[in-house]
């Protein structure tokens, strides 16, 4: 099995930034949803989406471990 190894430039740096910020929002959309909804399937549904969501938000920060938590969540000086 090939493995692809991560991209680190500037470019990709900036990309993975902008990605991670949208996640949240999706994660945030989510659990909205998932308040709001009543079947029990459904929201366990929705709850594996956002761990998986999750896990792809680490694995970027392990990607850029340089990068503070304040950049990561939008509040950069």
């Amino acid at each position: 099995m090939d493995v692809k190894k991560d991209d680190k430039s500037k470019r990709s740096k900036i990309d993975h930034i902008a990605y991670y910020k949208s996640l949240s929002q999706i994660i945030s959309n989510i659990q909205k949803e998932k308040e709001e909804e009543s079947e029990q399937a459904i929201k366990d549904h929705l709850e594996n989406r956002i761990d998986a969501m999750e896990k792809d938000r680490k694995r970027i920060k392990d990607m850029f471990p340089e990068i503070k938590e304040e950049e990561w969540d939008g509040h950069t000086n």
